[in-house]
């Protein structure tokens, strides 16, 4: 596309179609830090330290939302123009540090023309006015419908289908929400409330952050929702947030919250946030998600008569253990999915084993039994292969779920489970409020045990066969079809 000046920029974008308006760049090119799984996903050259991000939401879950999306953060490198990663909104315009600045688009970049070179080391301020799209939300993610308003699913890659930013979890920051929805809808975040301001027939809605959070855990809930409180251990707040006219029905499910968060404790110690809560969307969703402090679920979870109480039971339990594993310790690489969701497998197994659900052992001997089959259709645990084209969810595949609990398993009976214990709660501690990986998880196993566990691990996480099973030679895999 040629070059344009500001002011032809300017007329275009008065009457643009277009998803991006290109702006005076030259060969604008996604970047990505080169995740093996998605490659162009996050950008290198900077450190995001926060986000503010307003939203204007008019009552149509289907009609683009206004926003402002500020960036606070560091250069790392020297940079000419700076990469985001954004692909479902118009943008009105860009600004760096104080100052105008062209952009354009390519793939699923926004890719912003610097005022003047930055050194490596200084104030990065970005604001980008743009507007936030839920109305191509599909399979692959962003913002969620529901039945009275908004929420958000942004695993794996897709909150820059809501607003523009770093979207990779190594690159993690703090959050403020700011909403504004029309005076008889409520608007919740991620974090905790900090303003709630009346203006005519509108309210305005703030909450933040009191941690860092990658881009795929932040919720926004809009909608016709009651906000439930209730305490939890050490007088932590616990917030709900549910469909106002399904209050009553949900309750049996969501006073279990505060039990179950003293069930995790006991596990590996302290929960690690300002406050935890179920969001409950009035959208025919099939799945749950970590979301940071605020969990969603689809509605027809809680209300299907056919799921028993002790698997409902288990899966918010799932959900609550990502908070430690996922959220607190976030993955340094798409490729370490397995340190999430082995983990939340592991405690929703254990939870469901002491809830009529099970025992562990069977559930993990059956997981054995299907193991080879699962790492001959997804790849290894912690070497998975990347999801479907135009399927970004199917990197969701049994061998991260029980696969990898399984994993989990064989570590307890190898190194015995006072150590296995020991290294749990050491894992949360030491990288909490943090990234990690499966090496950093090989090393850490491997001090408090005592001795190498890299051949142990190598076979377990990597291999294309699953390793015999210490303490029970006599679990077979089944040979994969």
């Amino acid at each position: 596309m040629p070059l344009l000046n500001r002011r032809l920029r300017a007329a275009l974008l008065a009457t643009a179609s277009a998803t991006l308006v290109a702006a005076t760049l030259p060969a604008p090119e996604p970047l990505g830090i080169g995740d093996r799984l998605f490659p162009e996903l996050g950008n290198p050259g900077y450190d995001v330290l926060a986000y503010d991000i307003a939203f204007t939401y008019r009552g149509g879950n289907t009609e683009p939302l206004d926003a402002v999306t500020k960036i606070r953060a560091r250069t790392t490198a020297s940079l000419d123009r700076i990469n985001l990663d954004f692909a479902r909104g118009t943008v009105r315009g860009v600004e760096v540090n104080g100052l105008a600045a062209d952009f354009g688009s390519k793939s699923e970049d926004l890719i912003v023309q610097a005022p003047r070179r930055l050194p490596a080391g200084v104030p990065l301020n970005i604001t980008v006015r743009h507007t936030s799209d839920p109305s191509g939300s599909g399979d692959d993610g962003g913002w969620v419908r529901t039945a009275d308003g908004l929420a958000m699913a942004n695993q794996a890659d897709a909150a820059h289908r809501v607003f523009p930013g770093n979207d990779h979890p190594s690159d993690k920051a703090y959050f403020t929400f700011r909403i504004t929805a029309p005076e008889k809808l409520t608007a919740v975040a991620a974090g905790l409330p900090a303003g709630k301001v009346r203006h005519g027939a509108t309210t305005t809605w703030t909450y933040r952050t009191e941690h860092p959070m990658a881009t795929e855990l932040a919720q926004v809930s809009i909608g016709s929702s009651a906000v439930l409180h209730r305490t939890g251990p050490h007088g932590l707040p616990v917030r709900d947030v549910v469909p106002a006219a399904d209050r009553k029905k949900l309750e049996p499910w969501l006073k279990k919250t505060p039990a179950q968060l003293e069930w995790m404790e006991k596990q590996v110690g302290r929960y690690p946030f300002e406050t935890y809560g179920v969001l409950v969307a009035d959208s025919p969703i099939g799945f749950a998600l970590e979301t940071q402090t605020l969990s969603l679920f689809g509605k027809s979870f809680f209300t299907e008569p056919g799921y028993p109480e002790w698997y409902v039971d288990s899966v918010m339990m799932h959900e609550l253990a990502h908070q430690w594993f996922g959220d607190s310790v976030s993955p340094t690489s798409w490729s370490d999915l397995w340190l999430n969701e082995g983990h939340a497998s592991w405690y929703e197994a254990r939870y469901a084993e002491e809830n009529g659900g099970g025992t562990l052992e069977r559930r993990m001997r059956e997981a054995y039994r299907l193991s080879d089959g699962w790492r001959a259709d997804g790849g290894p645990p912690a070497h998975p292969d990347g999801p479907v084209p135009g399927q970004k969810l199917s990197l969701f595949r049994p061998v991260v779920y029980d696969g990898s609990a399984l994993v989990l398993y064989a570590l307890r009976q190898e190194i015995g489970e006072s150590a296995f214990d020991r290294l749990e709660r050491t894992w949360v501690r030491v990288h909490r409020d943090s990234t990690a990986s499966t090496a950093d998880f090989t090393r850490l196993a491997s001090g408090i045990a005592g001795r190498d566990l890299t051949a142990f691990f190598d076979g377990w996480l990597y291999g294309g066969k699953t390793p015999p099973m210490p303490g029970h030679p006599d679990w077979s895999s089944a040979k994969p079809a």
